[in-house]
């Protein structure tokens, strides 16, 4: 990408996660009313623009200690969620690892059924959710055993795709940003899984939600996210032997609320997908999601309540235009 080429070479794939649920920094829920799928999928329609352009439906489902295998698996929100892949449209299934006594071989099994379930209509399966943040229940890394899940879950879900001729079907793991010490925990996975976990890896996600929790000055906010992608690209991902696959954006969002105009993040999202736009070349940058598509509940409590491109009844706020134009102009 070049100051006379706007556009990076290849289009960046994007996405949304269309639920109403969102998990706090205490281990609970952030929720309200429920789903409308009809409003579900009439707001994808308008992101995605074109029915042809590639577009992910990020969904989650678990697997604890009362997974029960050998039947269906819900995702569990949004609830049903293949029913929104449709067309170009595909789930970027989240597969998490909650088994507090550290059942690996059920994992491994639970995600070999889910290849089978949804593995048609998949184009990215994501291995465990954040499992380097610690101490909060709704996230991966606060169960035991998560690296060796991750490392055979990868392995488990390669080979069953490949045995279901499901070649569309991307496979990979993602991590909040890593510095000092935290950012071991790549090159300890690594060298875990040796080359062929390496091998059988398709791409490295990344949720990240610079100026929520950390404010971060306006006109510092280009560069924040420039730093932060570069440092992951050349410093996390290429000491561990990663450098070469693509980075996706798996969750970005930026919640409204007191002191948090519907205006101001209309301007978050457009300053970090064009920032991640204007590097996605140079850093192999391969695509966006959003987080999320409505708010859990407007008149929620904490930030966590509205992190939504639309209010809790799917009333568009200004960023989910500010994104359609920006999915139109990059996303092919």
């Amino acid at each position: 990408m070049t100051a006379t080429d706007p556009f990076p070479s290849t289009p960046l794939l994007f996405g949304v996660y269309p639920g109403g649920v969102t998990g706090d920094d205490t281990g609970g829920l952030a929720g309200g009313a429920p789903d409308d799928p009809a409003r579900v999928e009439e707001a994808l329609d308008a992101l995605q623009g074109h029915p042809d352009r590639p577009f992910l439906v990020r969904a989650y489902t678990a697997f604890d200690d009362s997974t029960v295998l050998g039947a269906p698996h819900a995702t569990a929100t949004p609830a049903d969620a293949a029913r929104y892949a449709v067309g170009a449209r595909t789930l970027d299934l989240v597969a998490q690892y909650r088994s507090a006594s550290g059942d690996i071989d059920g994992y491994c099994a639970w995600l070999r059924e889910l290849v089978e379930q949804y593995g048609a209509v998949t184009t990215t399966l994501q291995v465990t959710e954040e499992p380097d943040a610690t101490g909060n229940p709704t996230l991966d890394g606060h169960y035991p055993r998560v690296r060796e899940a991750i490392v055979r879950g990868v392995a488990v879900v390669k080979e069953q795709a490949r045995a279901l001729g499901h070649t569309h079907l991307r496979v990979g793991f993602n991590t909040t940003p890593l510095f000092g010490p935290a950012a071991s925990f790549m090159d300890e996975l690594t060298a875990l899984g040796g080359k062929k976990f390496i091998a059988d890896l398709d791409y490295i996600g990344l949720d990240f939600f610079p100026d929520v929790f950390r404010p971060i000055a306006e006109a510092e906010l280009a560069a924040a996210v420039e730093g932060l992608l570069r440092h992951h690209r050349e410093t996390v991902l290429t000491s561990a032997g990663l450098g070469h696959l693509p980075l996706h954006i798996t969750e970005h969002g930026w919640p409204t609320g007191p002191d948090r105009s519907p205006e101001r993040q209309a301007e978050v999202v457009a300053t970090v997908v064009k920032t991640l736009a204007a590097h996605a070349d140079e850093l192999l940058l391969s695509g966006y999601t959003h987080f999320a598509l409505r708010d859990a509940d407007s008149s929620g409590p904490t930030l966590f309540h509205r992190f939504g491109l639309t209010t809790d009844d799917y009333e568009p706020k200004p960023a989910f235009d500010v994104l359609r134009c920006l999915i139109t102009q990059l996303g092919g």
